[in-house]
């Protein structure tokens, strides 16, 4: 029995200690294993975006314009409504109308307005990842030269778009940074032949401003070149 005491009195002290270690702090509810911890801002924020895009559709390429009009709900999920429409023509393998010029190349053209939602998934204070989803509908049509130099439009044709994507942007000041994205546009509830001429890739590169902070450091009256606040700790 005797050799059993020092166990026992082990036993005692460990549990004894147990007792007395402070509790640990809970993680703060928007703190991810494997994350670092960005701030949340409470209220929503409205968004306003320029949005410009490049595609190789039906083997040429593209450039596709629009315009983003959305809210943001603590810095990581964003949603709202955009408007797209194609600013360069996609040569077509579609036939001529009889009263088209034999020569001339016909185009190809499309518009759609979109719902998307954003979500961030991976972020620091400096940079982030997010994946992008839109769902669309909008039209298409083919735009026909004539030998008397006017144009024709054929009727336009409903087209539905899904189109997800994955984007992220560094910061190299509070204010200002770069983005990058790249994703893949599929038209839907329209002819295969179309469809065919105007999936494909799309992908950007873009100078980012963060206005919201911009103003931030104006009224703060600090540098206007600072890193605060986005150096790892």
């Amino acid at each position: 029995m005797l050799p059993r005491l020092p166990f026992l009195a082990g036993l005692l002290l460990l549990a004894q200690a147990a007792r007395a270690a402070p509790p640990q702090a809970a993680a703060p509810a928007d703190t991810v294993v494997g994350r670092r911890s960005v701030p949340r801002i409470d209220h929503r924020r409205l968004v306003v975006q320029y949005d410009s895009r490049y595609s190789i559709l039906n083997r040429h390429f593209t450039t596709i314009n629009g315009l983003k009009l959305g809210v943001e709900f603590k810095n990581r999920f964003r949603t709202g409504a955009a408007i797209y429409f194609l600013s360069t023509g996609v040569p077509t393998r579609r036939a001529r109308p009889e009263n088209a010029s034999p020569t001339a190349m016909s185009e190809l053209r499309f518009r759609y307005l979109a719902g998307y939602a954003e979500y961030v998934l991976l972020e620091t204070p400096r940079w982030e990842i997010s994946t992008n989803l839109q769902l669309g509908m909008g039209s298409t049509y083919v735009l026909y030269p004539t030998p008397e130099g006017d144009f024709f439009k054929t009727p336009h044709l409903f087209m539905g778009v899904v189109e997800p994507s994955v984007a992220a942007h560094i910061r190299v000041f509070r204010w200002a940074g770069f983005g990058a994205g790249a994703g893949w546009r599929q038209p839907v509830l329209v002819a295969p032949s179309i469809q065919r001429e105007l999936n494909g890739p799309v992908f950007y590169v873009r100078a980012k401003l963060f206005l919201g902070d911009l103003i931030k450091v104006v009224r703060g009256r600090q540098r206007l070149f600072t890193q605060e606040g986005l150096r790892s700790e």
